[in-house]
């Protein structure tokens, strides 16, 4: 007799496109520790002007157009095989639009002040990262082949090993991806969102878990109980992928660091923040003839912050109020996570914060910066990485 299915008997898998709306082969070594995914495919119905006689619908004709949405919620987890991005690492591509660049980390560095001296040409460009021990930075720019200028100091100068990081940087050109979602039993409907494109994505700081959230639309949404071949380039329904020895370990999201300041200074009063990517995401899927869309296109990128901290009166606190008033550009760096193999980095060279709103409720009086925005010159308002 069939029974219930569990929610929790859910796995996720996704794999970047290399030609829209083309899913490729799945691997085990896709799956993403997703939380949850709310996926909709719903026809595009219009309003028919004809004289029927009646008031009864007479339905919409076969063949109209569909639209597909998603919202995937996927946690962070460690980054243990380090000669490849991490399994997400295709969302935040997605999202951005630059390839995941990995840096396999070095020995014999020094760290003095807020710059770094290799031994050997690092060949390391602005907005890449570099991590040691428990501590993530990024390049704001590079002073030769030898040595670079970090956006905020190592807490420790002195020699360092660096260890591998993957960096993520914004392009003009978006990428798609296809997100496999399986269930138990295998008799059960199985699903593929295929040619994704993120319009939005959300990053909260001081959450219970350090978690991403992807929203956007898609090509389509395909199951196997209706599957055709042919759909998204698919002779049949991929199976789920051999287990790749899951790594589930997640990160506490209250563990981190952050840096905020035209001279950052480390902010050690934050109790709130989130991050927002806004790609203007739309799809080519209004031309005569096509019934599905045929690729993505994105407008005018907006990254906005908000973020609330215990108002001081140190210098560095009073140094954020005055940005906001003068509207000079700081920049911002979250650190989450605090281990090797654990730790993200958003990086914003150049963000204007509007000025804060004073919320005496509690005990202690704190500021909440709202509707801050990064700006840049091409393609260089928002940096991510992992280490």
């Amino acid at each position: 007799m069939p029974g219930y299915i569990s929610s929790n008997e859910n796995r996720f898998y996704v794999c970047a496109e290399t030609s829209y709306n083309q899913t490729p082969p799945f691997a085990g070594s896709n799956r993403i520790p997703a939380v949850s995914l709310k996926a909709q495919r719903s026809i595009d119905v219009r309003s028919r002007k004809d004289k029927t006689g009646s008031r009864t619908y007479f339905g919409t004709p076969s063949g109209s157009r569909a639209r597909t949405t998603y919202g995937l919620t996927t946690y962070m987890t460690r980054w243990g095989d380090t000669s490849r991005p991490p399994a997400y690492g295709c969302l935040f591509e997605a999202a951005l639009g630059g390839a995941g660049v990995v840096f396999p980390g070095a020995s014999g560095t020094r760290a003095s002040a807020a710059s770094l001296t290799f031994t050997h040409p690092h060949g390391l460009c602005p907005g890449q990262a570099v991590a040691s021990a428990a501590e993530i930075r990024f390049v704001s720019a590079v002073a030769n082949q030898t040595s670079v200028i970090l956006n905020a100091p190592f807490s420790i100068p002195g020699d360092l090993t660096l260890i591998p990081t993957v960096s993520y940087r914004p392009a003009t050109k978006l990428k798609s991806f296809s997100l496999l979602d399986c269930w138990s039993p295998d008799t059960a409907v199985q699903r593929v969102v295929a040619g994704a494109g993120v319009d939005r994505l959300r990053i909260a700081v001081h959450s219970d878990y350090q978690e991403f959230e992807f929203t956007g639309d898609a090509a389509d949404l395909i199951d196997s109980s209706s599957f055709t071949a042919g759909q998204s380039g698919l002779a049949q329904f991929p199976p789920e992928p051999a287990d790749a020895g899951f790594d589930s370990t997640i990160v506490p999201g209250h563990l981190g660091q952050a840096w905020i300041g035209a001279s950052p200074n480390q902010v050690l009063t934050l109790t709130s923040a989130e991050i927002r990517l806004d790609n203007s995401l739309d799809l080519r899927a209004n031309e005569f003839g096509a019934t599905t869309p045929s690729d993505i296109s994105a407008g005018e990128r907006n990254v906005g912050l908000d973020f609330t901290i215990f108002a001081q009166d140190d210098a560095g606190t009073e140094v954020m109020y005055q940005a906001a008033r003068s509207g000079s550009p700081v920049s911002v760096l979250f650190q989450l996570g605090e281990q090797a193999g654990e730790m993200c980095g958003v990086y914003m060279p150049a963000v204007v914060l509007e000025t804060p709103e004073f919320d005496d409720a509690e005990t202690r009086l704190q500021w909440r910066f709202r509707n801050a925005r990064a700006q840049g010159l091409v393609d260089d308002e928002l940096f991510i990485a992992f280490a």
